[in-house]
């Protein structure tokens, strides 16, 4: 059992909460018995290294027989070895440092998507995790990080998406400029969220909704710039109905990807 909550091995995994040691390893940081799961379930060969403690693996049969199915060892650890290497303060008895697995553009638009989640300039952990697990449960086919957006690989970020992660392709580090192109190639059709766009009603009404879309969602503070706008093929805007002042980015998006995924459900 690993015991030395100072040890250089539990320093190098504390570490990878860290995005320079996450960019030089191409690892990251995985969390609490769901993310675990999901990524034995849905990314075969993603996790390196688990740590546990005894009572969590004796908890979760279904992990133990997973991690015997995948051919992966789990080190048992002392709690204070398992809080020395989260980037939370309950890790919930499970720690997995997983290798990094984005998936190129070419290869998302080839496959011939319907519904593709695009965030530029989203730099919010916990929105872009909440983004990737709502187009997760819409059903859409990819979620594609362009400009400055958050490491998809933050501790912050994988925790929110509830092991979404694993469910769905995911493309870094794109110009958005060649991620529209490339979406236009596809047949598919951008739409720009933004508040200084049409109705979204509109948009329903015209049966807009259910082309092959992909959603484009901007900055928490200050939306999309021109140029992004006017690289959409239409923008649109959620109506408030009531007194709020807006929507939370994260919030918006669910409400937008549903609407496509209604849509092209009917």
């Amino acid at each position: 059992m690993l015991e030395n909550p100072r040890s250089p091995r539990v320093r190098a995994v504390a570490k990878l909460a860290k995005r320079n040691a996450r960019k030089e390893t191409g690892l990251f940081l995985l969390e609490g018995p769901q993310a675990v799961r999901e990524a034995l379930r849905f990314g075969p060969g993603t996790i390196v290294e688990l740590f546990a403690t005894p009572t969590a693996l004796e908890r979760h049969q279904d992990i133990r027989t997973l991690l015997h199915d995948e051919g992966v060892e789990a080190e048992f650890v002392s709690e204070a070895v398992l809080e020395a290497m989260a980037d939370t303060v309950t890790p919930q008895g499970f720690v997995a440092v997983a290798r990094q697995n984005p998936t190129a553009l070419k290869e998302i638009f080839a496959a011939g998507p319907r519904l593709v989640a695009i965030c530029e300039e989203v730099r919010d952990p916990g929105n872009l995790g909440t983004i990737i697990r709502a187009a997760d449960a819409a059903g859409a086919d990819a979620v594609v990080l362009t400009g400055r957006t958050v490491d998809p690989y933050n501790p912050k970020v994988v925790r929110s998406t509830t092991g979404s992660l694993f469910h769905l392709p995911i493309a870094v580090g794109g110009e958005l400029a060649d991620v529209v192109e490339r979406a236009h190639a596809a047949g598919i059709t951008v739409l720009a969220a933004d508040v200084k766009g049409d109705d979204l009603l509109t948009a329903r009404a015209d049966g807009v909704l259910a082309r092959p879309t992909g959603w484009l969602f901007g900055n928490e503070a200050h939306g999309l710039e021109d140029h992004a706008l006017g690289l959409a093929d239409r923008v649109l805007r959620l109506p408030i109905f009531g007194r709020a002042e807006s929507l939370n980015l994260a919030t918006a998006a669910s409400v937008c990807l549903y609407e496509s995924a209604f849509a092209q459900r009917a």
